[in-house]
């Protein structure tokens, strides 16, 4: 069997080049609407594009074909974990748990504090559960409608959980990103975590400080008869009480319990369908068509509930909005688009074109500082391209693991930077299948609110002027490198 000949550089950009011009085109021609399909299309003809290269390049289509079918299927637990949490997002509206929390927020949470406060309590939720995306789809979605009430820029307050979600993911030894830096890389898992803390900490605390600033002056349009309106409205139309928030707490102490993501949102998911049915009954009265008799029309509003999400009309359209979502079906675009990036992403490094970005950049990576800038560079250029953190965590990281042994450095060095330039970008591009998914429940194009996750910018940064420094680059003793 022939074999297939190395990609050139220009193989390389062409696809690059048509991605980022279609990509491009979508978001002049669609705005906010270009993830609804234009940004899939645009990743298809890049990955026919690709895949076209790699034909020209010796690899056969049936080769090609299977790395795009195995790149999908690396998705499917991702896909599966977001359709849960659709469905998880309908049930604990219908059911009061998240309009208990906004409730709850509105009384306590002082507007001058929010944003800090927002980003701080989504770092201690995900470093207890090691999840962003659990983090975001409960508690961040919470924050959004709190920020809501308060009159206070949701696009910030999608900044401050995305900020304070990666900062918990990064540093809990319970997130897969967390384990699996340190794999790849060859350290181990508390070294590569406590060698974290210096680039993650500091990046944490200034931007609290930041949101602090912003917080304190911020225009904030609430007043105490606004608060008192959107608290009437939902104390009106769900049943308001602390044992709200019972399916909450049964789906953080799964999480810290180390159950699986997927089982334990499922779990979340039906327990809120049984709090609405047990709690909510005025509620389910006013939804349902009993033409068929009363426990069948609670039983097709539940179902529902789990596919098509929740809806209610209390008046006031604003409050509509804030309050209706979720289902499965709310993914499916989401779903679409995570697969068309992990085709793409499969192709390129099926036929070697990431690998050519890489060999590119070491041969301009002479120092210490330069080898950390470019790792962090190929990892966030990974995310762009690949459209998948875990991709952005194994390609660099295999790649660039002999280079910083061969140079003296320990393997942290390396894990650490993994996490600095993959975990923490991926949720700020759209197309990625971080940022596709914290659009679909937080509402927010990663675009905009990619400018307020300050955490997610300084930390790489951070990253970089350590490398160029010398902060805190540990060097193998003269028995390890031997």
């Amino acid at each position: 069997m022939k074999q297939p000949k190395s990609a050139s550089a220009w193989d390389a950009f062409i696809p690059i080049i048509v991605l980022v011009s279609l990509l491009g085109a979508a978001v002049y021609l669609y705005g906010d609407n270009s993830s609804s399909g234009p940004n899939q299309i645009a990743l298809l003809f890049a990955t026919f594009t690709a895949a076209l290269i790699g034909l020209k390049n010796g690899f056969t289509w049936k080769t090609l074909e299977e790395a795009m079918i195995k790149g999908i299927t690396i998705s499917l637990g991702a896909i599966l974990i977001l359709l849960m949490v659709g469905a998880l997002i309908g049930t604990w509206l219908l059911s009061g748990t998240v309009p208990t929390l906004i409730y709850y927020g509105l009384q306590i949470i002082n507007p001058a504090w929010f944003y800090a406060a927002s980003c701080l309590i989504c770092g201690i939720v995900a470093m207890s559960i090691g999840s962003s995306w659990t983090t975001a789809a409960t508690i961040g979605v919470a924050l959004l409608g709190v920020a809501n009430g308060l009159g206070l820029d949701p696009v910030v307050t999608a900044g401050a959980v995305i900020s304070g979600a990666y900062f918990g993911d990064k540093l809990s030894p319970l997130s897969e990103t967390t384990n699996l830096a340190p794999a790849v890389a060859g350290s181990d898992l508390f070294d590569h975590i406590q060698h974290m803390l210096w680039t993650t900490v500091p990046s944490f605390v200034i931007a609290l400080i930041i949101f602090i600033i912003m917080g304190f002056n911020a225009d904030v349009a609430s007043d105490a008869n606004k608060i008192d309106a959107i608290s009437a409205i939902l104390q009106s139309n769900f049943n308001i009480n602390i044992f709200m928030l019972v399916p909450l707490v049964i789906l953080l102490a799964l999480a810290v319990k180390k159950m699986p993501a997927f089982p334990a949102i499922s779990i979340g998911a039906v327990v809120g369908a049984v709090w609405a049915i047990l709690f909510q009954g005025d509620l389910i009265a006013s939804q349902i068509d009993t033409s068929q008799g009363e426990i069948v029309g609670q039983f097709k509003l539940i179902w529902a509930t789990f596919f098509d999400g929740f809806s209610v009309q209390t008046g006031d359209a604003k409050m509509d909005d804030l309050l209706s979502g979720g289902g499965m079906s709310s993914m499916l675009t989401t779903t679409w688009l995570i697969m068309t990036a992990l085709m793409f992403g499969a192709i390129m490094e099926k036929t070697g074109l990431l690998e050519v970005f890489v060999r590119s950049i070491l041969r301009i990576a002479k120092s210490t500082g330069s080898l950390i800038a470019s790792t962090i560079a190929t990892c966030f250029g990974t995310n762009l391209v690949a459209a998948d953190q875990y991709i952005a965590i194994v390609v660099p990281g295999r790649m660039f693991k002999e280079e910083y042994k061969r140079r003296g450095l320990q393997s942290v060095n390396l894990s650490r930077t993994l996490e600095d330039g993959g975990t923490i970008t991926s949720p700020l591009i759209p197309w990625n299948t971080c940022g596709a998914y914290m659009q679909s429940v937080l509402l927010i194009n990663p675009l905009d609110y990619a400018v307020y996750a300050f955490f997610n910018l300084i930390n790489p940064l951070l990253a970089i002027v350590y490398g160029y420094l010398g902060v805190k680059v540990l060097k193998l003793k003269p028995r390890e490198q031997e």
